[in-house]
C-alpha cells in the first residue's frame, strides 16, 4: 500500500486574511489551504487555528480522499465546526494521519495591482 508523498504536520506561520474588497473586482480577497494526497488512503485531518489575540481554535476536521488535491477556501467556513477564521493576521498548524503535500495561497485585493501567490508550508514532521 502507497502511503504517499510528503509529511503528517505543516506549519503555516503568515496567514493574513484579506477583505473580499470592492463589488466588481475580477477577483474576490481570500486566502485557501490546498492540500495533495498522493497515497491510496484517505487523509483524515485537523487543523488548528492561533491567533496574536485570543485562544487558538484546535481539532477542525478535514479530509482529503487518496489520489486527490482539494482546496479549502479560507475566508468561508471550515472544518466540521464550519468555523469562520476572521480577517487579520493567524497562523495555521495541519496534522495528517497520512502523509499529505500542503500550501497556502492567497488573493490579495487590498492594493491597486491584485496579487496572488502560493507558498508551500513548513514540513514539521
Amino acid at each position: 500500500m502507497d502511503v504517499g508523498e510528503g509529511k503528517c504536520v505543516w506549519l503555516f506561520p503568515d496567514g493574513d486574511l484579506p477583505s473580499p474588497g470592492d463589488p466588481g473586482l475580477p477577483l474576490e480577497g481570500h486566502e485557501s489551504l490546498i492540500v495533495l494526497n498522493t497515497g491510496d488512503q484517505d487523509a483524515r485531518m485537523e487543523l488548528d487555528v492561533f491567533f496574536t489575540d485570543r485562544e487558538p481554535e484546535l481539532g477542525l476536521k478535514l479530509s482529503v480522499p487518496a489520489r486527490r488535491v482539494r482546496c479549502f477556501r479560507l475566508d468561508k467556513p471550515v472544518g466540521d465546526q464550519a468555523f469562520q477564521i476572521p480577517y487579520g493576521q493567524y497562523a495555521l498548524r495541519l496534522r495528517s494521519d497520512v502523509p499529505v503535500v500542503a500550501q497556502i495561497g492567497r488573493a490579495d485585493v487590498r492594493q491597486p495591482n491584485l496579487a496572488y501567490y502560493t507558498t508551500l508550508g513548513y514540513p514539521a514532521e
